[in-house]
């Protein structure tokens, strides 16, 4: 009997915590789609204004024709399906919008550093290359990285069960070492027209369910989640740079590699700053975007080959 009452009296609770037919509750909108060729692409693009219209924006990739998919693909729902749901709504691992932060504080004092760093060595020493070293040259030096790191892109599209892109790496690979000239030219791309393909280990722990759990902002390194740093350490043992008999070698290889990436994007942090009400909000939560949208399109390359 004394069931029955608690049933009774939960069901008349619940009836009465319904919404009203007057209430219009909307399901709330999914946040804006990016694909830069790069993180600081994809803060900057992240903070423009919306269209008037109120419609989310897309952007294409300048390294694949395949079309964007919705920036909530992994762990969000692309919409409530009625209102009586929204009684539920605390129990979603994540908020509908950005990422969980419960270091915020602490990963207020390492944006701070970063953005210091960047001002003040970084930025400067990028400069100075960039007047020194032309154009061309600088995108060759890119293009021999971006080889060079060729097998962790390749072993992450089989972890994800990407055979074609898996090929395409390879192919890639083989030709740019060769004709190539050790990856300084990007024939694949200009010849072949196979684009490189965008997979690591944090995105690979997407793919396969794993949420990001809450971001961090690592000094130097800057914005991460807890799920990418994982895939950072991934990564790091399917980088061959990590297997040189001189470790000096690799820690003077980085910043290097730092320097030139930060020639090709000057300008753009800068912007992101400017535009920004809040550029440690906006930061956390372009990347946050940035890398759903990643895993996103990585899910549909996997069931639509």
């Amino acid at each position: 009997m004394n069931r029955v009452c608690w049933i009774c009296f939960f069901l008349a609770l619940y009836l009465i915590m319904l919404p009203g037919p007057c209430t219009g509750s909307q399901p709330p909108e999914a946040p804006v789609s990016v694909s830069p060729s790069d993180e600081l692409g994809a803060m900057a693009i992240a903070m423009k204004p919306p269209e008037p219209s109120g419609e989310a924006n897309s952007f294409e990739s300048p390294h694949t024709d395949e079309p964007l998919l919705s920036a909530n693909q992994e762990d969000e729902p692309a919409e409530i399906a009625d209102e009586d749901t929204s009684s539920t709504s605390s129990e979603l691992e994540e908020p509908a919008r950005g990422i969980a932060d419960p270091l915020e504080p602490v990963n207020r004092a390492f944006f701070h550093f970063n953005d210091k760093l960047y001002f003040w060595v970084l930025k400067p020493v990028a400069t100075g290359y960039k007047a020194v070293i032309p154009e061309d040259g600088r995108v060759g030096v890119q293009n021999f990285f971006s080889n060079l790191t060729t097998p962790a892109r390749l072993v992450n599209c089989l972890l994800q069960v990407r055979w074609k892109g898996a090929g395409n790496e390879a192919v890639r690979f083989l030709l740019n070492t060769t004709l190539g000239m050790a990856g300084f030219l990007d024939l694949g791309r200009t010849e072949l027209k196979i684009q490189k393909q965008e997979a690591d280990f944090g995105q690979t722990l997407g793919v396969w369910g794993i949420g990001p759990a809450f971001y961090i902002n690592w000094p130097i390194l800057g914005p991460s989640t807890l799920r990418e740093t994982v895939g950072y350490v991934g990564d790091f043992f399917l980088d061959p740079r990590t297997y040189l008999p001189s470790q000096p070698i690799y820690y003077a290889i980085r910043p290097f590699e730092l320097v030139n990436e930060t020639s090709l994007t000057l300008g753009e942090y800068e912007s992101l700053k400017k535009a920004a009400l809040d550029p440690y909000i906006a930061v956390r939560e372009a990347y946050y975007q940035y890398r759903q949208n990643k895993i996103g399109k990585s899910r549909n390359r996997q069931n639509n080959p």
